[in-house]
């Protein structure tokens, strides 16, 4: 176990430090501490190339990173063979440097800036820059734990395999026929077992079955009369055993012609776990697994909730930086870093001076450009259409050089993909939500709740995204109501049953529940779900239900007779949104599941007043599945031009995320 670790600056600041025990923690705050000692005796003096330091019972180890003037230490007991800690020092160095490198760098230059100017400033009264570094190294700690953990793990595994016995070879068993009574007994030495030896085994074997053969066949008295024969098994064999035991028979459960009293009715109810105290709720479960604290969403400055937004560049980043360090893969010092296009715009390398692009010069890149978009879950059709974007926006353009045509070539791409996932229409929920609620009605009217349907293919997560966007609206103080609409799955009203149980218990703005702010509308199964979701609007009319979130039953997108069913619910209802479900694993089905419930909506749904009604936009679930293969996202909003509204990324009812196009973008195209 480590006892200290910190990053300081070759000048004495130090970036960050942790403590892993309070005696370590008071001494390293102490000018005897085996960090100071290091500096003092070990760096000041010019003997840093030794290998380790030792100070009162403690070894220092440590390593540089020149170019940045950084140093990383680390300190343990000194009575501990810690056989990870080089390596965790090597993977601090990679990943921190790779984290934070355009921050080191800057606050290296200013020190160096401050330094130059000290004589020049000296008799000024310029303020100092002060540096928030626990601002700057924000998530620095979640990594550095990741890693420890990692490295130990690893170093207990080897701990074990060398301490694990050698294999031997299992005992040789002896032979089926020495278990006879007839059987010679078997030599102890099974390397000297001749030919005989084994005719003599076999030849008792065979008269062992024999005998057997022919109790079972003579029946029950001449079994018993061969028994002293010689010919049968011993006394403790099977055969003989088997008759003695009795298999224990099932305790089957007794009903009687009277109704089962209360007490019979408790024993035999399994729905919920018997709870220690009395006065509890039965839904009262812990609750700290319904909510996830690190993904809650934060409030504006109007006291909206708002879902966090998705973000690629901080999260997966050093989730690859950390998985590269810990596999002994680390990035060579002096390597140029790559473009955000990769090995993409190594294909035009090829380009230099001045020409006009020609088709014939775009063709292998283009083709390499496909197969990029391909590797990162875009459709092959999708892929193809935005590289004859790319393309035709290319051909004829002159370039100058090899930076221009790749910057050219990555502003290309870059304006295609973004132009592809930009919203067409507003993606803000909330406002359209408090417009029609705000909006004026008559007195003869009753206001109008606001309706989303969700529509999907079986096993995408309808019913548990439905919940997660219930949780967001009863955070902003709607009303909800959920409309079981899904009357074929078996479990499906149970199901949401148990999420406006669990809805019901977590607060609002301080509140101890949500009760009164979700309720569940059911008719059972086999209904029409057209008319469920009727009466579930009509209910929240006059109940003063703000919002209606609409659960349809899964279907596959060539079922045309459940199309057309889905298809009159929207017609009859006309629901404000229809959300379209789909996941972030597929690839070339994205295309065909929403082109087809898309096609199938607008076709079966146009004899109502609403014709041509389609997808208003798409929730994607899985998204924490796919890392930055997150082409999905590019095929769905190419097939309708509708955008993604939300994003799932777990299981928790906080476990929703925005998308920002940016985000997307470097997703795509980066390497």
């Amino acid at each position: 176990m480590l006892d200290h670790c910190s990053i300081m600056h070759k000048g004495g600041i130090v970036l960050w430090s942790r403590s892993f025990t309070p005696e370590a923690s008071q001494l390293a705050s102490s000018s005897a501490s085996p960090v100071n000692g290091l500096i003092r005796d070990a760096l000041i003096e010019g003997r840093a190339a030794e290998q380790k330091y030792e100070k009162d019972g403690y070894a220092v180890k440590w390593t540089f990173v020149n170019d940045l003037e950084l140093i990383f230490v680390v300190a343990y007991q000194r009575i501990l063979q810690l056989t990870y800690v080089d390596d965790l020092l090597g993977a601090l160095k990679t990943v921190f440097v790779k984290l934070f490198q355009p921050f080191l760098a800057a606050f290296v230059a200013s020190l160096h800036a401050v330094n130059n100017s000290a004589v020049t400033l000296s008799n000024s009264a310029s303020e100092p820059i002060r540096w928030n570094f626990a601002r700057a190294f924000e998530g620095w700690d979640a990594a550095f734990d990741k890693l420890l953990k990692g490295l130990e793990n690893k170093a207990a595994e080897d701990r074990k395999s060398r301490l694990r016995p050698a294999t031997r070879p299992p005992p040789l068993t002896s032979s089926p026929g020495s278990s006879d009574v007839d059987a010679p007994p078997s030599d102890s030495h099974p390397g000297t077992v001749d030919e005989q030896q084994i005719a003599r085994n076999v030849q008792a074997l065979k008269n062992r079955l024999r005998a057997r053969g022919d109790a079972r066949a003579a029946g029950p008295g001449r079994a018993r009369g061969d028994r002293g024969s010689g010919r049968d098994s011993h006394p403790n064999s099977d055969s003989d055993v088997a008759g003695k035991r009795k298999q224990k028979g099932k305790v089957l459960r007794k009903w009687g012609d009277e109704p089962p009293s209360e007490s019979e009715m408790a024993s035999l109810d399994f729905s919920y776990e018997k709870l220690s105290y009395p006065d509890a709720h039965p839904a009262s479960n812990d609750l700290q697994a319904l909510v996830d604290e690190t993904s809650l969403g934060t409030r504006n400055k109007d006291g909206l909730y708002e879902v966090r937004d998705w973000e690629f560049a901080n999260s997966k980043a050093a989730d690859d930086v950390i998985a590269k360090a810990l596999s002994g893969v680390s990035d060579k010092e002096g390597k140029p870093a790559q473009s955000s296009l990769g090995t993409l715009g190594s294909l035009f390398a090829r380009f230099t001076g001045s020409k006009v692009l020609s088709e014939d010069d775009l063709k292998p890149v283009l083709e390499g450009m496909k197969q990029h978009l391909m590797k990162k879950n875009v459709a092959k059709d999708i892929a193809e259409k935005v590289c004859e974007g790319v393309g035709e926006s290319l051909v004829g353009k002159k370039v100058g050089g090899f930076q221009t045509t790749n910057a050219a070539v990555k502003q290309a791409l870059f304006n295609s993909i973004t132009h592809i996932l930009t919203p067409k229409t507003s993606t803000d929920l909330l406002l359209s939500i408090r417009a029609k609620l705000s909006s004026p009605v008559t007195s003869t009217q009753k206001r109008m709740p606001y309706s989303i349907t969700f529509v999907g293919v079986n096993g995408v997560g309808k019913s548990t995204n439905l919940s997660k966007v219930c949780f967001w609206l009863i955070q902003n103080g709607f009303r909800v109501l959920i409309a079981a609409c899904d009357t074929f799955r078996s479990g499906a009203v149970e199901q949401l049953r148990v999420h406006v149980r669990n809805l019901s218990l977590l607060g609002v703005n301080g509140a101890g529940d949500s009760k009164g702010r979700v309720e569940l509308y059911e008719r059972g199964y086999g209904k029409d779900a057209a008319g469920i979701a009727k009466e579930a609007i009509a209910y929240a009319t006059d109940n003063d239900f703000d919002v209606v979130l609409i659960d349809t039953a899964g279907r596959m997108q060539d079922n045309e007779p459940l199309m057309r069913a889905l298809a009159k619910l929207v017609s009859v209802n006309n629901p404000d949104k229809v959300l379209f479900v789909g996941e972030a694993l597929v690839g070339n089905e994205a295309v065909d599941q929403l082109s087809k419930f898309d096609r199938a909506l607008r076709d079966f749904s146009g004899a109502g007043v609403n014709k041509g009604r389609g997808i208003d936009g798409m929730l994607v679930t899985k998204w924490d599945t796919v890392d930055d293969k997150v082409g999905a996202a590019l095929s769905m909003t190419y097939v309708t031009g509708q955008p993604i509204v939300f994003v799932g990324t777990g299981q928790t009812y906080t476990d929703l995320r925005q998308l920002r196009v940016a985000n997307v973008v470097e997703a795509i195209l980066g390497d």
